[in-house]
């Protein structure tokens, strides 16, 4: 799910990129060194800075400008398709594993009427795999293993599949977050020129993608200029920003690997109509 820290990070990783768009170990296009960082600045650490001629960006939130704007729950969506890291490919009456078997992977065979299926580990490999789908089998026929590969002599129909658990995603709750960037430079014309280099590329994200693949509208609702006597060497713009976006839960869905199949009594083997 997305939390405030997200949208603060992904705002933070667009700011990196306008300041350094060929990257942290090129100069920045401002030319002093930019820091840029979630949370208020320690004032050692940036009259140190400012001292030193480093230009510091700051993400922090505005507590009086959060509300919720929750106006009702839609059903769950499908999340993006997951597709499997594990493989299984079929010549003649021979299947063979490959790939990674992670969580949440469904591997089976369906030999002439007889499905088998193992649901992988962590620890799983193709060759595991392999084994443990060639142990079902041998509870009704002959089987042969060899690594990945399971031959099952004399079979009439060999079908190997590989599924892999499916995502839904639930919107619970919607909210409207303010954050502050603020720009602490060491001379009016830096701050001038942090200020609209930021406002200016920030104006074309209408909206940021989150981690957890949502999405967050924003929009600046105003800036500030500090110039107060109380640091010499202080010179300060804020961007007031807006930040909407839903907080989710992700529900993992269990995958079909055979249709039609018929539910066995224990220490039966499960066999299947269709595959």
């Amino acid at each position: 799910m997305a939390d405030e820290s997200d949208v603060e990070t992904t705002i933070a990783t667009l700011v990196t990129g306008l300041v350094y768009p060929l990257g942290i170990s090129a100069p920045s296009v401002l030319g002093p060194l930019v820091r840029i960082y979630r949370g208020w600045p320690n004032p050692t650490a940036l009259n140190a800075d400012l001292a030193a001629g480093v230009i510091n960006v700051s993400l922090f939130p505005d507590p009086s400008q959060h509300r919720i704007t929750t106006r009702y729950i839609d059903p769950p969506t499908a999340a993006a398709p997951i597709t499997p890291s594990l493989t299984v490919s079929v010549t003649a009456n021979t299947a063979t594993f490959a790939g990674m078997a992670a969580l949440g992977q469904l591997a089976g065979l369906l030999v002439d009427n007889t499905a088998v299926v193992h649901r992988t580990v962590a620890s799983d490999t193709p060759e595991q795999v392999a084994a443990t789908l060639a142990t079902y089998l041998r509870a009704s026929r002959i089987v042969q293993l060899n690594g990945t590969s399971i031959t099952i002599p004399n079979a009439g129909l060999v079908i190997g599949r590989v599924v892999a658990d499916q995502q839904t995603q639930t919107e619970t709750r919607r909210q409207q977050q303010g954050i502050r960037l603020s720009c602490w430079c060491p001379t009016p014309t830096i701050r001038d020129q942090t200020a609209i280099l930021i406002d200016a590329g920030l104006s074309q994200q209408t909206f940021l993608t989150l981690p957890d693949g949502t999405t967050a509208r924003l929009c600046e609702t105003g800036t500030r200029v500090f110039d107060q006597s109380q640091n010499a060497n202080l010179y300060r713009r804020d961007l007031l920003l807006s930040a909407e976006y839903a907080t989710t839960i992700t529900t993992p869905l269990p995958a079909m690997i055979f249709g039609n199949s018929l539910i066995s009594p224990n220490g039966v083997t499960t066999r299947s109509r269709i595959g």
